[in-house]
């Protein structure tokens, strides 16, 4: 070896050793709803690929420290051992074979072209002659793409500036972009966006989706990941982690999707000072109030059921009274009080349930009241379900109306079915709230006053905890 090629080879970085106890696992991921989403402030990291890597520095007894970068520098990073492994839903598809070495697959998803509802469809690849394709720059689809365009010179490729792939639905809703190529789960969590979307033909093989490691890493690393996604695919963990992200997407019909964005615009600011009041009275974001609403009573404030439940946020009388709301069809002092509830129901649910399972199981709370809640809970410790996890109590949840479970319970009958319908909706309302409107920071006092004459008159105050009076 020349002296040149000595010295080269002395600079190059050393991959990164298997992290000992008290060293990091250093991660390589990119930003995205379903790999590594920062909240607003004080508000959790959240995505399926950060979980589940969490999940696997447990196992290893280490901390784990997450490098977010573009996507389409996440390889070069890696040859570079800037990272003990990347994971970012990355499809071994988009890497070379030569450079890096991919884990077992967990999950896989599919490629599907997008357009607006009001362009031509396209249903068969013939139909895309002439045509621009875009998909996210960096991403899979990209590179598909690509290789779509050597087989066929008369399609055009283009890379989308944005690496975020629901920048580039709202470019296809916005009819900025005529037909793009997206991964399916990203799609189904923009159609709840932009319902004006329309699915169309899927392309190519289904995706597997891995981790990707450096081929001169730690040997003893990629064996222990390996062993751990064999072991995961076995247990129900990843399945929750999927239902916690993607299985609620489907649940809307698009004109329940486009009533309640066009609410957005109609509807919500009229309302919007008061949630944002019974945000900071209760430290719960406004914008989750502001989909129980939605659900309970499609922001009405004089909605009445049969069953005598009134008001913005539909609470009993007996709710009402406990909670000191004298005029349940006075929206300010409905959301505020429902909002109390929801701050008193999501205290009753045991710590040892972490969030966000902790907030969809009050709100199926709020639906069936705590003490059919609890009575579920005891269904579960009997069947042997997790009580603790969401996925395991929309399964229970339903028992409360078969006679050989409520019959046995004090609380009798209930219609947990419906309870769990109430939450996933919510659910989706919040997605897509949160897509759409901006968290609330509480210092931001003279706003919140502008917005509304009659705030308190110390809108700094937060109650963590709230006891029913």
């Amino acid at each position: 070896m020349t002296a040149l090629a000595l010295l080269l080879a002395a600079c190059e970085p050393a991959p990164l050793a298997f992290p000992a106890p008290g060293q990091e696992l250093v991660v390589l991921t990119h930003a995205g709803p379903l790999t590594y989403e920062a909240g607003a402030e004080n508000e959790p990291v959240t995505g399926l690929d950060y979980d589940l890597m969490r999940l696997f520095a447990a196992e290893l007894n280490v901390p784990v420290r997450f490098v977010v970068v573009p996507r389409h520098e996440i390889q070069e990073r890696l040859r570079r051992h800037e990272g003990h492994l990347a994971a970012g839903w990355l499809t071994p598809d988009e890497a070379d074979p030569a450079a890096f070495k991919f884990s077992a697959p967990y999950l896989e998803s599919r490629d599907v072209l997008v357009r607006h509802e009001a362009a031509l469809p396209i249903r068969a690849l013939e139909n895309l002659a002439h045509k621009t394709v875009v998909a996210s720059q960096g991403s899979p689809q990209y590179y598909a793409l690509l290789a779509l365009q050597a087989e066929n010179p008369v399609l055009r490729a283009e890379a989308y500036p944005s690496e975020t792939p629901l920048d580039l639905l709202e470019a296809v809703a916005r009819r900025e972009v005529d037909v793009a190529l997206v991964d399916k789960s990203i799609l189904d969590m923009g159609l709840n966006f932009y319902p004006m979307l329309e699915p169309g033909l899927e392309i190519g093989a289904a995706h597997p989706i891995v981790w990707m490691f450096p081929a001169d890493g730690s040997p003893e690393l990629y064996a222990r990941a390996q062993k751990f996604i064999e072991d995961i695919r076995q247990q129900p963990t990843l399945t929750r982690l999927y239902d916690r992200y993607l299985g609620h997407v489907e649940r809307l019909t698009q004109i329940d999707i486009v009533t309640f964005i066009e609410r957005l615009d109609t509807l919500l600011p009229k309302y919007r000072p008061l949630f944002k009041e019974a945000q900071v009275q209760t430290d719960i974001d406004w914008r989750l109030l502001a989909a129980i609403a939605y659900q309970e009573s499609h922001w009405n404030p004089l909605n009445t059921s049969p069953t005598g439940v009134r008001g913005m946020m539909m609470l009993t009388g007996d709710t009402a009274d406990r909670l000191g709301v004298k005029n349940r069809l006075d929206p300010k002092e409905s959301i505020l009080g429902g909002a109390r509830y929801v701050a008193f129901l999501k205290n009753g649910i045991p710590e040892s349930t972490p969030e966000p399972d902790r907030t969809w199981q009050a709100l199926a709370a709020y639906n069936i009241g705590p003490g059919h809640f609890n009575a579920a809970r005891a269904i579960a410790r009997q069947t042997g379900a997790d009580g603790d996890s969401w996925f395991e109590m929309k399964k229970v949840l339903p028992l409360l109306a078969r006679p050989q479970y409520y019959a046995r319970l004090k609380s009798g009958r209930a219609r947990g079915g419906e309870a769990v319908i109430m939450a996933e909706n919510v659910r989706l309302f919040y997605d897509i709230l949160s897509r759409h409107e901006a968290p609330y920071s509480p210092l931001d006092t003279l706003n919140l006053a502008s917005e509304d004459a009659a705030a308190p008159e110390k809108p700094g105050l937060r109650v963590a905890a709230i006891a029913m009076p």
